[in-house]
């Protein structure tokens, strides 16, 4: 599918090919091979719940864009674009998203807020999610070089039912942040009370 894909409307300006180059030039190789897979993961979940494969697409090659940027170029753009003060007392997991996709908004000129949102949520999601948002953070989540306890059945539940299988990534991520012992992001919990939990 992905090999067949044309961009067609005006979301990036260049071709699949083209941004696949700027997007390897941004990362290591074994990122990059990762980014990859989420976007094979990420047009499968597109195919199954009915998002335009284009998106999907872009929002997948995207979305580690900024994950081996340097923490002063986080700083700065933080400061340039008057985000959440909060921010600054976070760091690299937090800011390849939410900042991240300010970085990719400037450098690569993508405009579309649905693909800007997901790669924002895509590792504290949200409490509101579009489809796309959804199948970015459970592609990341779930690609094929993804290897731990239950990511086969987490696998088959993103394909069954994609809103339960964000409730199954956001509380198993809370889990193990809590057996960590590490802070956790405000967004995170959000989210956990929004999709994890029994209403």
């Amino acid at each position: 599918m992905k090999n067949k894909l044309i961009y067609t409307e005006n979301i990036f300006d260049g071709s699949r090919e083209d941004l696949i180059n700027k997007v390897s030039q941004a990362l290591s190789q074994k990122r990059f091979e990762h980014v990859l897979r989420v976007e094979d993961m990420a047009l499968q979940l597109a195919d199954k719940w009915h998002v335009d494969a284009e998106l999907a697409s872009i929002a997948a090659l995207t979305h580690d864009y900024a994950k081996e940027r340097s923490d002063k170029d986080f700083l700065r753009k933080i400061e340039e674009k008057q985000l959440d003060s909060d921010l600054i007392n976070w760091g690299n997991n937090i800011w390849h998203g939410v900042v991240g996709a300010e970085m990719v908004k400037d450098e690569l000129g993508i405009m579309h807020e649905d693909i800007l949102n997901a790669i924002r949520q895509h590792t504290t999601g949200a409490t509101t999610m579009t489809k796309l948002s959804q199948i970015l953070y459970m592609a990341d989540y779930i690609e094929a070089g993804r290897d731990f306890p239950g990511v086969e059945e987490v696998r088959a539940l993103a394909f069954e039912d994609l809103a339960a299988s964000v409730g199954w990534q956001t509380a198993h991520t809370l889990s193990f942040l809590l057996s960590k012992e590490v802070r956790v992001y405000p967004g995170t919990l959000l989210t956990y009370n929004t999709w994890s939990v029994d209403k």
